[in-house]
């Protein structure tokens, strides 16, 4: 007796997937218009949402500013100069305030007020980005799926929480879904890194996070793994090598070569290759994009050139547990 309405549907999905835009102003709002633009209704954005540093501009007495950014010092003497840096900075992904002297100086005495100014504006981006999705995606009935990577501290990503947003939705640590017929797994933590970010966990301990998250997971034929780690030797995570014991690290040179080699986890490619999903994407490991199977699992990296304004992406259509169609995009 044939099993009425207990197959999946037969619809067809197209998702605009991109990572690591670290808080880049540009970056973020071609991520918004790729739903439209590649006539996706399904978007999702991957870890390192946040930016990496804050600039502070000191308003000086003669009515101009000074920053330092970069390592070089610059002096702005009008407002269309100002306007300029402050776009500049919002294409790296920086945030900035403007203060007095007075106030710099007690600001760079106070760890402590450092630390929560860069958390402050980085709730402040984060804030107007969701603002800025509802107001573009708000009755196109394209969705946003968004998480954090580990660079983003859990204290900022807070703010996708309590947003109320309908399409800006955070999907970490839930089996989110995509369509009907399809899910997805969001795990934003990495293993660790020399860098020493906020999320990161051993392998070991990622490897239980991602298992916790499989296990409320029906139908793994028919999901997504979103892991920001990319999987172990996987030419998704092929990167040089880093000397730990200096300050900072630095790449490992042997017979005038850096010396590459796989940066990503082991534990992210056992669960694909044990449990073998629709598709994987991932992120981290910005110079290393690609597509690559891993049995039946597509897994993608788009890589990222967020700090120069480039959304590097992947599109891929989706239908019945198959993956009809994918293409790594740059723009």
């Amino acid at each position: 007796m044939p099993l009425i309405g207990k197959k999946g549907s037969s619809k067809t999905t197209r998702l605009f997937y991109a990572t690591d835009v670290h808080g880049s102003e540009r970056t973020f709002r071609k991520f918004l218009n790729a739903g439209k633009f590649y006539e996706a209704q399904v978007l999702v954005l991957g870890g390192d949402i946040i930016g990496k540093l804050a600039v502070p501009i000191i308003r000086e007495g003669s009515g101009g500013y000074r920053a330092t950014l970069q390592g070089t010092t610059e002096h702005i003497d009008s407002e269309e100069g100002l306007k300029a840096l402050l776009d500049r900075l919002g294409l790296l992904g920086f945030y900035h305030k403007i203060m007095t002297e007075e106030e710099f100086r007690t600001l760079a005495a106070d760890q402590a007020a450092v630390d929560g100014l860069f958390h402050t504006l980085a709730r402040q981006r984060l804030e107007a980005w969701i603002e800025l999705a509802d107001t573009r995606l708000g009755g196109t009935g394209i969705r946003c799926f968004v998480t954090g990577g580990n660079d983003d501290y859990p204290n900022v990503l807070e703010v996708m929480k309590t947003s109320g947003s309908q399409v800006f939705i955070d999907c970490e640590g839930a089996v989110a879904n995509i369509d009907e017929d399809h899910t997805m797994i969001s795990v934003g933590n990495s293993t660790l890194t020399p860098w020493k970010t906020p999320r990161e966990v051993t392998d070991e301990e990622l490897g239980r996070i991602i298992d916790g998250m499989i296990a409320q997971v029906s139908d793994l034929h028919r999901c997504i793994f979103n892991l920001h780690d990319p999987p172990n030797d996987s030419t998704l995570d092929t990167c040089p090598e880093l000397d730990w014991a200096t300050d900072p690290p630095t790449p490992i040179v042997k017979a005038g070569q850096m010396v590459m080699h796989g940066a990503g986890s082991k534990s992210v490619r056992k669960a694909i290759e044990t449990h073998q999903p629709m598709l994987g994407l991932h992120g981290h490991i910005h110079e290393s994009s690609g597509a690559v199977k891993i049995g039946r699992t597509l897994c993608i990296n788009p890589g990222s050139e967020y700090g120069e304004g480039i959304l590097r992406g992947a599109l891929i259509t989706i239908s019945s547990g198959e993956i009809k169609a994918h293409q790594l995009t740059s723009g």
